[in-house]
């Protein structure tokens, strides 16, 4: 793997998992004070949250990389690399929004990780 595709990878993984952690971040964060009534208000008070919009310019740099890294490798290569998002994302919920990993989850991380190892070294 060149260091052009690991770039472009690697800046896709940290710009999918910052969109997905500030998503859930704007979502469950708590406004006591200003609590929505309704789901007009909930959405209001949404389109608020700093959070929010970090999560969509994390989302449209990630689409913009993912279309770079698939300029770059096969599909089922790519498919198979960009699964590591997924790991990501559960250990970092796990840490900032004490989310549960079950044994199953993290049976199904390893299996993830071994098949990206796999791709990654041929």
């Amino acid at each position: 793997m060149s260091w052009l595709i690991f770039l472009v990878w690697f800046g896709n993984i940290v710009c999918d998992t910052v969109g997905q952690l500030a998503f859930k971040g704007a979502a469950t964060e708590p406004d006591e004070e200003n609590k929505p009534q309704s789901l007009f208000q909930y959405w209001l008070a949404l389109f608020r949250q700093p959070l929010l919009w970090l999560g969509i310019i994390s989302y449209v740099a990630e689409f913009l990389l993912w279309m770079a890294f698939l300029t770059l490798v096969p599909l089922s290569e790519g498919i198979l690399l960009g699964s590591i998002n997924i790991i990501v994302i559960m250990v970092l919920g796990r840490l900032f929004f004490d989310e549960k990993l079950t044994s199953m989850r993290v049976l199904g991380i390893s299996f993830v990780a071994i098949g990206v190892a796999i791709v990654g070294a041929f």
